[in-house]
């Protein structure tokens, strides 16, 4: 089970005060001067890669106590209208090359210009591995774009409901958002459009939006055989949104953070597991269907290659072709320009 997740919450301060209550004034006295000397070297020196202020790379480690996951108020939440939580793994670097590529700006300047438009905020979720060539892959990759959370839980494909909650008490411990946005890396994506979607006035703060769809309750894969089966017998389905990409308002994410990890039920499959949360909390789901468009069109929000695969079947390839179309990408320019 993942747990509670907290970002590095790092207290010096307090520490530096309790320590100067002892009997070292001097030497407090000495270091709080070369802290001052210390700022303002670093003021007047030139900033690095940091100079343009967010977005960054962030690190969530999680509370092995049983924290709710919301913070101690100790970091301020950035407050964005909606979070996209681009769910990714180890084996998908041709993946983020080909979005980068494409619908999402790979400079760190281009990812604060699409959050300035859109109000909307983008990281790769990863979780980690034990194996040291994986990781140092990956730090290099952070090094260079900056724009990926990573998640304290192991990366693996059973893991993904327990991945997708890790994922949203992280991004909500993190991010003030109307809208906590979770999406694959096997989609192409218009934030333009979607940033339009999440704006629009709705009756109820608890909404659960995406490609509905209704199917069975697997809790073993290896039942998938008895789908065309069910429909033939009546077996009673529920509705949820197709996992490649869907999305859950402020209160519901909410909700979901305030209660203990073991009172959700897992199901094998990540979009059964959520959507039946939502039917237990009882939101309103909001079915659009041009979040699971096949082809590019001039309402399409989110194309990917239903109901043949689970996102685009040739990511990389496809989504590059995608882009030169120019009802797909609304431009004939790349991302960044």
């Amino acid at each position: 089970m993942p747990m509670s997740p907290k970002t590095f919450y790092y207290r010096p301060a307090s520490r530096f005060r309790r320590f100067c209550s002892s009997a070292f004034p001097l030497l407090c006295l000495s270091l709080g001067l070369a802290g001052v000397l210390l700022g303002v070297s670093s003021i007047a020196s030139p900033a690095r890669k940091c100079q343009d202020g967010e977005p960054t790379s962030v690190s969530v480690v999680w509370d092995r106590n049983g924290g709710d996951g919301a913070g101690d108020g100790v970091l301020e939440r950035h407050k964005v209208m909606a979070f996209v939580g681009i769910q990714t793994g180890f084996g998908s670097i041709g993946r983020r090359r080909a979005i980068r590529q494409t619908w999402l700006p790979s400079s760190h300047q281009g990812l604060l210009r699409l959050e300035e438009a859109t109000g909307l905020a983008f990281r790769f979720v990863i979780g980690k591995t034990k194996d040291k060539s994986k990781i140092a892959a990956l730090q290099k990759e952070v090094n260079e774009y900056d724009d990926f959370m990573l998640i304290d839980i192991v990366e693996e494909y059973s893991n993904l409901p327990y991945k997708t909650l890790a994922f949203f008490k992280a991004a909500f411990a993190l991010y003030d958002s109307d809208f906590y946005v979770k999406a694959d890396d096997d989609i192409y994506l218009r934030p333009d459009r979607l940033s339009l979607l999440l704006a629009k006035e709705r009756p109820t703060t608890q909404t659960y939006l995406g490609c509905m769809k209704k199917g069975p309750v697997y809790t073993d894969p290896n039942l998938k055989w008895y789908e065309p089966l069910a429909h033939l017998l009546g077996t009673e389905y529920f509705l949820h949104a197709y996992g490649p990409i869907y999305a859950l308002s402020a209160d519901v994410v909410s909700s979901l953070v305030a209660l203990r990890n073991n009172s959700f039920r897992m199901f094998s499959n990540e979009d059964v597991t959520i959507g039946s949360w939502m039917l237990s909390m009882n939101v309103n789901h909001e079915n659009n269907l041009a979040l699971c468009e096949p082809d590019c069109s001039s309402s399409s929000i989110a194309v990917w290659d239903i109901p043949r695969c689970s996102g685009l079947c040739n990511p990389e390839r496809k989504m590059l072709q995608l882009h030169k179309n120019e009802i797909c990408s609304g431009t004939p320019t790349s991302s960044d320009e």
